[in-house]
């Protein structure tokens, strides 16, 4: 440990498991006070339990990022907590939705809402909170889906590849990139990361293993697309989000990073 975010308090939305759960451990273990925002109130409160067992600082908040009364009663308490937040991590999302152009109204709504919208409604209103206290770090979850298309061939083999999807990340590059020209009077960095294949729950979760009941198809995108063998975990997107998150990285604001293994150096 070598305290990179000590006596900051940090909250991270979606972190009650993946990327969200691996980055909140990440930063307790460098001396930050998280607060854990998500919906599944149970998963959420045993990674709060885990990370204080180990000797960290973490509270639960139960918050729905599609919802702005949800939002705005949970940034409430999470402020009151600590007295102050210094880092936003906007990590809640999903994905989901249907092919185009039959995608129906209602999946366009739910996955614009909850990656987009969400991201703008916790920015929002954890904002004059990082005001409040002389500056701050917002970093926001994208994709790749925000840079790359996609051919026949991968919508056959590899599932759906929803509209709703590709336009609420790319949102999401673009809303960091207008906050961070918002938050430089204020000292207020704001940055995105994009991860590539990540072997998370809600990645693996919805594939299928191949006929022989081998490796999921998911993983098997790794052999078309990256250039860096074998599969991303959380924890390698959790490290960037602490780097984005310290001080070393204080003269960087407005990128959009990838980690994905090299896929987008091959596109």
């Amino acid at each position: 440990m070598t305290n990179r975010m000590e006596n900051k308090v940090a909250l991270v939305t979606g972190g009650n498991s993946g990327i969200g759960e691996d980055t909140a451990t990440l930063f307790a273990e460098e001396g930050a006070h998280v607060i854990l925002m998500a919906r599944r109130e149970s998963e959420g409160l045993e990674v709060e339990a885990r990370i204080n067992a180990s000797g960290g600082d973490a509270k639960f908040i139960s918050c729905d990022v599609g919802d702005v009364e949800s939002v705005s009663s949970a940034i409430t308490l999470a402020a009151k907590t600590h007295g102050r937040i210094d880092v936003l991590f906007n990590n809640a999302g999903g994905g989901g939705g249907g092919n185009f152009p039959n995608e129906s109204d209602d999946e366009w709504n739910r996955v614009i809402n909850v990656n987009l919208t969400g991201t703008f409604y916790v920015s929002r209103a954890v904002w004059p909170h990082l005001v409040a206290a002389g500056g701050g770090v917002v970093v926001n979850m994208s994709s790749l889906a925000a840079q790359r298309g996609f051919s026949s061939r991968m919508q056959d083999e590899f599932g759906a590849t929803s509209a709703s999807y590709y336009a609420a990340k790319a949102g999401v590059d673009a809303l960091t990139r207008y906050m961070a020209g918002a938050g430089g009077r204020h000292n207020i960095r704001v940055n995105c990361v994009r991860p590539g294949q990540i072997l998370t729950p809600g990645a693996t979760g919805g594939t299928v293993k191949d006929a022989d009941g081998g490796h999921h198809v998911f993983e098997k995108m790794f052999d078309y697309a990256q250039i860096v063998e074998g599969p991303g975990y959380p924890r390698d997107v959790a490290q960037l989000v602490l780097f984005l998150a310290s001080a070393e990285s204080r003269f960087i604001t407005g990128e959009i990073i990838n980690v994905d293994g090299g896929v987008a150096a091959k596109i």
